[in-house]
C-alpha cells in the first residue's frame, strides 16, 4: 500500500497506542499535521515548544507510557532542548519527532536548518536524521522501542520534508518486544552476601525502583534487613515517609 511518509510516521504512531501528542506547527512539520488530522490521535497545541516537551514527560510520567510530541526544523526543534534534557537525566520515556529541510538542502544553510540531531546528542539515548523515505517506519519503530527500553529515556527523530511528502509502500508492522535483561544471578548472590556481612546497610532508593514498579520488593528487603532508607529526588514516594526506617532525600 502506497502512503505518503507522513501518514507512515501516523500510521507507527497508531501501532504503538499513542493517544495524545503535543506539539507546535511550523513549514517543516506541515505534511505530518495534515495527515495527522484524519487520525484518531489527540493532538494538544502548546503555546511554545518547549511547553510540548515538558508536557509529554509530565504525560509519560503520569501514565506509564510514552510521551510523543513533535516540532519544525530549526528553533522549534532547538526548542526541545531543555526538556529533552530534564526527560534523560530522569529517564522519562519520551519519543520527539521534529520536521527537517528537504533532504537535498540539508548542509547548505537552508533556512531555518539546525543540526539538531547533533544537537542532542548528549541529551537522548538516541536520535535518528531520516532522509531516505524507505526507512521512515523502521526508524519510527526503532524509536519507540528504544525510548522504552532498558533505562527508558528520550528519543528523537528528525525527519525531512521531502520524506514525509513521499509515496511510501506501507506494510503494517510490530516491532518484537526487545528481550527482558535477566539479573546475573551471580551477582545477586554476591550482593546477598555483601548485605548479610554489612555491620551498618543503608538503601538508597532511586528512581530505578519507580521505574521496575519494585517498591514493594524495596520495602520487602528494608523490613527485613531492618535498615535505615534514605531517596534520591527522583525515589521519593517509593518507601513511604511514615515508616521509622525512612531517613528522608540523601544530600
Amino acid at each position: 500500500m502506497q502512503i505518503t511518509g507522513a501518514e507512515v510516521m501516523v500510521k507507527c504512531l497508531e501501532e504503538e497506542g499513542v493517544s495524545t501528542i503535543f506539539g507546535y506547527p511550523g513549514g517543516a512539520i506541515l505534511p505530518f499535521y495534515d495527515a495527522l488530522r484524519g487520525a484518531g490521535i489527540k493532538h494538544i497545541l502548546t503555546a511554545h515548544e518547549q511547553g510540548a516537551v515538558h508536557a509529554a514527560d509530565g504525560f509519560a510520567r503520569a501514565s506509564g507510557k510514552i510521551g510523543v510530541c513533535c516540532a519544525t526544523s530549526g528553533p522549534g526543534a532547538t526548542n526541545l532542548v531543555t526538556g529533552l534534557a530534564n526527560a534523560f537525566l530522569d529517564s522519562i520515556p519520551v519519543v520527539a519527532i521534529t520536521g527537517q529541510v528537504k533532504s537535498s538542502m540539508i548542509g547548505h544553510d537552508a533556512f531555518q536548518e539546525v543540526d539538531i540531531t547533533g544537537i542532542t546528542m548528549p541529551i537522548t539515548k538516541q536520535n535518528f536524521l531520516v532522509n531516505k523515505p524507505e526507512e521512515l517506519a523502521q526508524t519510527m519503530r526503532l524509536a519507540f522501542q528504544i525510548a522504552k527500553s532498558g533505562r527508558p529515556g528520550p528519543v528523537l527523530v528528525d525527519v525531512a520534508h521531502d520524506v514525509q511528502t513521499a509515496m511510501v509502500e506501507y506494510r503494517p508492522a510490530k516491532m518484537g518486544e526487545l528481550p527482558t535483561v535477566m539479573p546475573d544471578e551471580k551477582l545477586v548472590e554476591k550482593a546477598i552476601a555483601a548485605l548479610n556481612k554489612a555491620e551498618r546497610p543503608v538503601m538508597l532508593v532511586g528512581g530505578g525502583v519507580a521505574i521496575s514498579g519494585a517498591e514493594y520488593e524495596a520495602v520487602h528487603v528494608c523490613e527485613k534487613m531492618h535498615m535505615p532508607v534514605v531517596s534520591t529526588l527522583m525515589g521519593l514516594g517509593c518507601i513511604s515517609a511514615y515508616r521509622e526506617q525512612f531517613l528522608g532525600m540523601s544530600g
